[in-house]
């Protein structure tokens, strides 16, 4: 006897062939998030130096959880420089290949901001 209901489908995780989404176009870097503000809104401290505020756009928010000490890739706001948006959050792996190849700091993740 079949149960009745919906499964959950699986999603596939990222296979090892997919390239690593890097910061290609003008405006956007890679950041540590260091506080979770709450209302979609957390601080991050970016490789350019700057501490900004980024917001999480639906469409990540219902998908993913972000934490403390996240990678995440942020598009600055053109009209803002001290805001931006959350474009993508970076896997373990992906934050290890992101070391190995020389585009995040190691200096950047042990960051806590000015406590």
């Amino acid at each position: 006897m079949a149960k009745g209901g919906r499964r959950k489908k699986k999603r596939a995780r990222h296979e090892e062939s997919e390239e690593l989404l890097l910061p290609t176009e003008e405006g956007q870097v890679l950041c540590v998030v260091t506080d979770i503000i709450g209302g979609n809104y957390v601080k991050v401290f970016c490789m350019d130096g700057k501490e900004r505020m980024a917001r999480i756009p639906g469409k990540l928010r219902r998908r993913m959880w972000i934490n403390k000490k996240d990678i995440v890739l942020l598009g600055i706001w053109e009209f803002r420089e001290d805001r931006g948006d959350v474009l993508y959050r970076y896997t373990r792996d992906e934050k290890k290949k992101l070391l190995e190849q020389g585009y995040l700091d190691p200096a950047l993740l042990e960051y806590e901001g000015e406590f």
